[in-house]
């Protein structure tokens, strides 16, 4: 299974401009173009990233294991010509630890000038939301690192209500806590 990212329009990119209204209608302009995210599941919760960060999605094979790799870095694989890192957003994100299944794939990302490759249940699909869909992440108190979640994106279809968790995927992945970027490299 290959998804392929979409171009946003043509204008959708913040571009420097001389005078302050002007910034200020770009930004607004920008702001207002519905920015589409993947959907996928980890337990029981769904979550979002940027579509645009996505390189394909694959299906699950057991990566060689690296020696004293934290536990959530499962190993790497070779994708055509490059040793990709895989980690288990599961065990990284502290859900339960589900099994492998027929589902479970790995997301193939580039981020930070990287590819590396992230474990997930199941992909469900990509959605747009535009800027009223999304509410702000929920404060939490200090001892909850949830510095990487960019908001909670709110689908409604019919009577169905679907909340997203929506993740910051390149904070995450370039953190120094995840161990994958040389030090100052972002």
């Amino acid at each position: 299974m290959t998804i392929v990212a979409k171009e946003r329009p043509a204008g959708s990119g913040l571009t420097a401009f001389v005078g302050d209204a002007t910034a200020t209608a770009a930004a607004q302009t920008v702001a207002a173009v519905p920015q589409e995210y993947l959907s996928f599941r980890l337990g029981a919760e769904e979550y979002g990233i940027d579509i645009l960060r996505v390189q394909e999605i694959r299906s699950y094979e057991e990566p060689t294991r690296i020696a004293s790799a934290p536990p959530f870095i499962r190993g790497v694989v070779n994708l055509r010509g490059v040793i990709v890192p895989i980690v288990d957003l599961r065990l990284k994100l502290g859900c339960e630890k589900a099994d492998f299944t027929d589902f479970t794939v790995v997301i193939v990302l580039n981020v930070c000038g990287r590819v590396i490759g992230v474990i997930v249940d199941s992909v469900s699909d990509v959605l747009e939301l535009g800027a009223g869909d999304i509410k702000p992440a929920p404060q939490l108190n200090s001892s909850v690192d949830a510095g990487y979640i960019t908001g909670m994106g709110c689908i409604s279809s019919g009577d169905v209500e679907r909340m997203l968790i929506l993740i910051d995927i390149e904070a995450l992945m370039c953190s120094a806590e995840m161990g994958l970027m040389a030090a100052g490299v972002q």
